[in-house]
């Protein structure tokens, strides 16, 4: 009862932590990955509530498995094929470079002897899957060229852990425990590739369709875990890492019909499992270590980061990235790994090295992981830099039309098919070369250049535009640009795309000369098709859905006067024929039409 009592004491104050630190550090911009690991630390080495961080570690390390079988089903074979320069060109140069500059540091600077060294330099080689994916993740970056690139060279690293386990009684000079000559390793790990392969192309989707037809949702679950945990145990018995058996199986399944049901079924152990990963990592954090070897750790943690930086930097210059990219790159991979935690610990009990030396490198590890993000906001800083100097040399030659649009969003595409099938000629800028690059397959002709820089707009030709049209996503660049064109050219008429409510109030008070609520009409368009749906006239919908828009014009009218609750008993709470809407006397209604406007209309009673 005592035990049971401490581990459900444990699990509300993780939940707790969790809960309190992801969303502030989220809010304050430094990512909810060190967030977890902030509440880790304070949980354990500070107040000292739970004192078996690496016992959670291990069941959290579930958590990197379910992440990539995810990652794995967005990721078809012939895709992954296509990545296989990137996983066995670079990933293998940079675990074999990075890995041979830490060890000669280690050795050349007297840390170790030679066969400590090199475990120890190709363990900090290692980076940390579970940080590095989660990072591209709240980016929304995994499936950028980028991203790609880094997750390349990550799953490369997971499987060179299986050689370097390899390694340790060789080094070791013991003979290993194992009675299976390499050979036979080596079979049993490409018997196992090959059992989950078959698995998942030709036993998983009958198997799902039998559960299926059952109806029930939750053996639907039980099948999902099955499998992801199953893959990931059968590559374990056979050598190889949990998380590649759970990739591969993702891999397999990534074409099946099932593969959206699957994930929404995995999502949510993955991501509180992962979240207890990283409290983990902060649980495990030896504090004494950090206070007897600081001056250590505070010069080892540095030129390990930098050392694996330079290096994936080069490498990615070498092999065909940008500098944009080699530098998010290299600073998304700079930290060590988990999986060297293994490896540390495994070569202490083989004696390679000492236990203190071990949990020394662990914490150099533990530190460079909760650096992460920090390291990953100072290379956003560079990125930017470099993106301006790269507008100033774009070429805007032939720029010059009517229509001057700023930002190729969804919402410019649509209203620049408008314009070009009217017969008019735009001139579009866009801050995004990847979306440049995109529509240009497509056909149009778009200018790389920020549209929140005086030059760029005198070079895309705004004193011969009759109209600017701003269509850019984000509230603050918006308003950035109208600033900036009615400070420069007062007569230009501004057309905006405007955010929400609140920022149609603010642009209609600066002057703009039309804006529009970016869901506004498409949220009419799809009340009136579904009021059709149900019963009612065309003529009848079109009616009400005319006398919506005239009572939410009047609404903002009474908004940019007496302030945004103004009309609140205008708004309507329960359906209402079209004979009272469409009397003059109440032409004030509202309807809410967007999710970011429902906490208004929440307020009404």
């Amino acid at each position: 009862m005592a035990t049971s009592s401490v581990m459900y004491s444990q699990a509300l104050l993780l939940l707790g932590g969790a809960v309190i630190s992801a969303p502030l550090f989220k809010r304050l911009g430094l990512g909810t990955v060190l967030g977890y690991l902030a509440a880790g630390v304070i949980i354990g080495p500070i107040a000292a509530q739970i004192t078996e961080g690496e016992q959670i570690l291990h069941v959290a390390e579930l958590g990197v498995v379910f992440l990539l079988f995810i990652i794995g089903l967005e990721l078809k074979p012939s895709r992954l094929w296509q990545m296989r320069r990137d996983i066995f060109g670079l990933g293998t140069a940079q675990v074999l470079i990075t890995g041979a500059a830490l060890s000669a540091l280690g050795f050349y600077c007297g840390l170790l002897n030679w066969e400590g060294a090199i475990i120890a330099g190709f363990g900090l080689a290692l980076s940390s899957t579970a940080f590095a994916m989660q990072i591209l993740e709240e980016k929304n970056d995994i499936n950028t060229r980028y991203g790609q690139r880094a997750f390349s060279v990550l799953l490369l690293q997971d499987m060179a852990i299986v050689p370097l386990l390899a390694l340790i009684p060789l080094l070791a000079n013991q003979a290993p425990e194992a009675t299976t000559t390499p050979l036979q390793d080596f079979s049993i790990a490409l018997i196992a590739i090959g059992g989950v392969v078959a698995a998942g192309r030709y036993a998983l989707n009958p198997l799902f369709q039998i559960i299926a037809r059952t109806g029930a949702r939750e053996a639907m679950i039980a099948v999902a875990l099955l499998v992801v945990m199953g893959a990931a145990t059968v590559m374990q018995v056979a050598g190889l890492s949990m998380a590649m058996g759970a990739f591969l199986a993702g891999v397999m399944l990534a074409e099946s019909s099932y593969r959206h049901e699957l994930e929404a079924d995995i999502e949510p152990f993955r991501g509180i499992l992962q979240a207890l990963f990283f409290m983990a990592v902060g649980l495990s954090l030896q504090l004494e270590v950090i206070k007897e070897n600081w001056m250590f750790i505070l010069l080892a943690v540095p030129v390990v980061i930098l050392v694996k930086g330079v290096v994936v930097y080069g490498l990615c210059r070498a092999t065909g990235s940008g500098h944009n990219d080699a530098i998010r790159i290299a600073a998304l991979l700079p930290q060590g790994g988990e999986f060297g935690f293994v490896l540390f610990t495994t070569a202490a009990t083989a004696g390679i090295f000492t236990d203190g030396t071990a949990s020394l490198l662990v914490v150099v590890v533990t530190v460079s992981m909760a650096l992460t993000p920090a390291v990953t906001a100072l290379a956003g800083l560079t990125v930017k830099d470099v993106a301006d100097r790269e507008e100033l040399e774009e070429d805007f030659e032939g720029a010059g039309a009517d229509v001057l649009m700023i930002g190729f969003s969804r919402f410019g595409q649509i209203a620049s098919q408008i314009l070009l099938a009217g017969g008019r000629d735009v001139t579009i800028i866009d801050h995004s070369a990847a979306r440049v690059r995109q529509a240009a397959t497509f056909g149009f002709r778009i200018y790389f250049g920020d549209g929140a820089r005086l030059d760029v707009l005198r070079a895309a030709g705004i004193e011969k535009a009759k109209i600017v049209a701003v269509c850019t996503q984000k509230k603050e660049i918006t308003d950035r640009i109208v600033a900036l064109v009615q400070a420069e050219y007062p007569n230009a008429r501004l057309f905006v795309r405007s955010y929400d409510r609140l920022h149609t109030l603010e642009l209609r008070a600066a002057g703009v000369d039309y804006e529009l609520r970016e869901t506004f009409e498409s949220g009419l368009v799809f009340g009136r098709t579904t009021l059709e749906a149900l019963g009612i006239g065309d003529d009848e919908a079109l009616a009400i859905t005319d006398d919506i828009r005239r009572r939410d014009e009047a609404r903002l009218d009474a908004q940019a006067v007496e302030g945004i609750t103004a009309g609140r008993h205008m708004l309507h709470s329960k359906p209402v024929r079209p004979e009272p809407l469409v009397k003059p006397k109440k032409d004030h209604a509202h309807t809410a039409e967007e999710g970011r406007e429902l906490p208004e209309v929440e307020e009404v009673r």
